[in-house]
């Protein structure tokens, strides 16, 4: 009886059995469908991730730091001062500067007082060349109404030398005040090119105060940009050099996707395409994108030490090429971080 009452069961259980395998067939065929349509309208890859501008902060001039205004992870703004350093020994140059340029004030108002002094020279020079002409004239008729007495016999010999005397003489201090008179010309024109020397020179001086002023500028560092601080490694009363990293800037105005796409998926991936961008950190968010750009060299080519197929054994590996991927401002990006690992899925359809 116990066994008539077993076939009876397991003859239910046969008869249904046709059935379930057949919907798992069928559900297996809709899953495999679903799968290679997806596939084919789409291109997806998980070697991606999240990227930032990451601005590093160095100084430009050594010194001591004397203040630090930032915390790490602090926002801060464009403009905002992050740290000071100690500047007296820049402010003893910028001063230094500043007595260098006025110096060179002064010695230009002198040269340019010489170059007055000369051309009042010149005028003076010209009126005594005036007067000498004159007296030059004035001895040459002189002379010729003494030749003319002489040889009549009106004045003696002494008289006509007396006059000729004083024709030669006034000739002589014509001569004389032409060579003052281009003497003081040739002192105008040495002067008048000291001016230029002095102007050169104050020029100099304001550069050199320039560059100073921007030295001691330097001494008080501020934030380029908008972002948060990363990677902070210093300390009140630290010595930094020229070129020392002090921290790093992340802004926070633009995100983008860096997505590693094996050369075999790009045949399909243009520029403009939808992307969906899921990340790791948040499981249940989608974010969406573009596809912005194409690097014009593989990952392995940027690396250490890239690959060289012309030495060794050859092996043959798929390269992958990092394609930018663009995240829409409609996107809730306050969250995501530069680093983060994401997913994504371009749609080549």
């Amino acid at each position: 009886m116990e066994e008539k009452e077993k076939t009876k069961n397991a003859k239910p259980k046969k008869k249904f059995l046709p059935f379930i395998l057949a919907g798992l067939f069928i559900a297996a065929l809709i899953f495999g469908y679903t799968k290679y349509k997806f596939a084919s309208n789409h291109e997806e890859t998980d070697d991606a991730q999240v990227e930032g501008n990451i601005s590093p902060v160095a100084a430009r001039v050594p010194g001591y730091i004397t203040e630090i205004f930032i915390e790490d992870n602090q926002l801060v703004k464009a403009g905002d001062v992050l740290v000071k350093l100690d500047d007296r020994d820049l402010q003893n140059k910028v001063e230094q500067a500043e007595a260098a340029l006025e110096n060179a004030k002064a010695n230009l108002q002198a040269v340019k007082a010489n170059v007055t002094s000369s051309r009042s020279n010149i005028s003076t020079g010209g009126a005594n060349i005036d007067a000498a002409k004159t007296k030059v004239w004035q001895a040459k008729q002189d002379y010729k109404r003494y030749a003319n007495l002489i040889k009549d016999g009106s004045i003696t010999q002494q008289q006509f030398d007396g006059v000729k005397a004083a024709r030669d003489a006034a000739e002589a201090q014509l001569q004389v005040a032409i060579r003052q008179q281009n003497s003081s010309q040739a002192a105008t024109n040495a002067t008048g090119s000291q001016v230029a020397v002095a102007q050169s020179q104050i020029n100099q001086r304001q550069t050199e105060l320039d560059f100073a002023r921007l030295q001691l500028s330097y001494a008080t560092i501020k934030a380029s940009n908008s972002g948060f601080i990363a990677k902070k490694n210093i300390q009140v009363g630290q010595l930094v050099q020229p070129g020392q990293a002090l921290f790093a800037v992340v802004r926070d105005n633009k995100l983008w996707v860096t997505a590693n796409f094996k050369e075999t998926q790009l045949e399909n991936i243009k520029e403009g395409q939808a992307v969906t961008v899921k990340v790791d950190a948040f499981s249940n968010k989608e974010f969406k994108g573009k596809v912005e750009s194409f690097s014009p060299a593989t990952g392995a080519k940027f690396s250490l030490l890239p690959p060289d197929n012309a030495s060794g054994n050859f092996v043959k590996v798929v390269q992958r090429v990092p394609v930018k991927i663009y995240l829409e401002k409609d996107n809730d990006l306050e969250n995501l971080r530069a680093g983060m690992n994401v997913k994504a899925i371009v749609s080549v359809n």
